[in-house]
């Protein structure tokens, strides 16, 4: 017998009826109490109906009563209040405190059920049967996993909060940086983050030169030197920034190119990155007053500058490219002759990543920590008007006939796969509490 099964029991209410105590008195479970996840207890403001007695605190639940002392219950304080003690097997008696034995007092078939799931050596325990449950069945559980994640993520965006005085620009600064690295070079340009502060880079956000001399340098890719017009003078404008505030450079070394597509070099990247800050220097302001998925893409529908367009790195030109025609001094855009331009927009796919793991985060959170309801379901308005994400994860869920219809529904299916079906919390999950009762649930 395992302890989280009898959990199981007692919250669903399956542990049959005319209960008694060890000492013969009638039990009447009147509520069960609320799951504790936390230190003490197991279940939280119970109410339970001992003979003529109503009794209210809570509920303490082992596989054998000697568990009681074998976990230092006894001498904890937290403990004073349990009213009922709920075990498999009674081998002691643990002081005065009413006890239910539920061997004897459920479907036994439902334990092997459980065993014979959580034993599973398939992808997730219950692959080959999750499509015998119900769709809407399916449907409402991925709804509250993907509150969960938003609820999760909340977590790491109010550190970064507390980190900055609650500072939401700066925040949005630090999640897009971070997700404009995709899994590659995501730390790159979370630790460029964490040396080149939002603040600074607003100071010049009317200057697209200055910004992408700032982002570009501080990342270590003015070290070398340039036979072209648009790195020098990056390369001079970051050179001024050095010796005036001695800044901090990362070394060229940490971020990565291989296997990676071109259009996604951390290069372009930070191009686009100081296009974006150039284009919406309040850009959490704007998102906020957004309606729509499609107002937000418009906000990021941004390009890296000129020079880009027959490169990928610098000293590195496109082939089939003529030489470039300068412009006016100062001018940081450069003009090209020849047949290989190409505009690195920053795509609609990178737009759905940045949606789905900054936007949204940050927009829930804002509108929990106001206490605004509106703005929690315009995130996840978001989410459900945003696609669904492609990867090994959705795909297998899709082979088991739990196909996303979006990004609400590939981030409710990582958290369920990450937290549910990984650790076989199948008892937790309303998808394995159907199928341990198939047999009369589904039809």
């Amino acid at each position: 017998m395992r302890e989280e099964f009898l959990y199981y029991l007692w919250e669903n209410r399956l542990i049959g009826k005319n209960l008694k105590t060890v000492e013969g008195e009638d039990i009447d479970v009147v509520s069960t109490g609320y799951r504790n996840t936390d230190s003490g207890p197991d279940f939280l403001e119970a109410k339970i109906q001992i003979s003529d007695k109503l009794w209210a605190g809570h509920v303490e639940i082992h596989v054998k009563s000697s568990d009681w002392n074998r976990h230092g219950h006894l001498s904890d304080k937290a403990y004073k209040n349990v009213i009922l003690h709920v075990v498999y097997e009674n081998d002691i008696q643990v002081n005065d405190i009413p006890t239910l034995v539920l061997k004897g007092h459920f479907d036994e078939s439902l334990f092997a059920q459980y065993q014979k799931l959580i034993a599973s050596k398939s992808w997730i325990p219950c692959e080959k049967s999750i499509s015998q449950v119900p769709v809407f069945t399916k449907l409402s559980w991925l709804d509250r996993m993907a509150v969960e994640r938003l609820e999760s993520k909340s977590g790491a965006v109010i550190k970064i909060l507390e980190a900055n005085q609650f500072d939401w620009e700066d925040a949005l600064y630090k999640l897009l940086m971070r997700y404009f690295g995709l899994k590659v070079n995501n730390e790159a340009f979370e630790y460029l983050s964490s040396i080149l502060p939002f603040k600074t880079l607003l100071k010049h956000a009317d200057n697209l030169l200055q910004l992408e001399a700032m982002l570009i340098g501080r990342a270590g890719f003015l070290e070398d030197d340039f036979t072209e017009e648009y790195p020098q003078l990056l390369k001079r404008e970051f050179n001024v920034m050095k010796a005036k505030f001695n800044v901090l450079t990362m070394p060229q070394e940490r971020w990565k190119f291989m296997r990676m597509r071109p259009s996604n070099f951390p290069t372009i990247r930070l191009a686009q990155m100081a296009q974006l800050i150039h284009k919406n220097s309040c850009l959490f302001s704007k998102i906020k007053a957004a309606k729509n998925t499609a107002e937000v893409k418009a906000l990021f529908d941004v390009k890296a500058s000129e020079y880009w367009e027959t490169h990928w790195r610098f000293n590195q030109r496109l082939p089939q490219c003529d030489s470039p025609t300068t412009q006016p001094s100062g001018a940081v855009g450069l003009s090209y002759h020849g047949s290989r331009k190409t505009a690195k927009h920053l795509g609609d796919a990178t737009a759905n990543i940045l949606i789905i793991n900054a936007v949204v985060p940050l927009l829930f959170c804002y509108g929990k920590l106001h206490k605004d309801e509106s703005v929690c379901e315009t995130a996840i308005q978001f989410l459900e008007d945003t696609e669904a994400e492609d990867n090994a994860v959705i795909r297998h869920y899709a082979k088991c006939s739990v196909k996303a219809e979006n990004a609400m529904q590939t981030q409710a299916l990582l958290h369920l796969y990450s937290y549910f079906c990984k650790r076989k919390r199948c008892l937790e999950c309303r998808i394995g509490n159907v199928l341990l009762h198939k047999i009369n649930q589904i039809s």
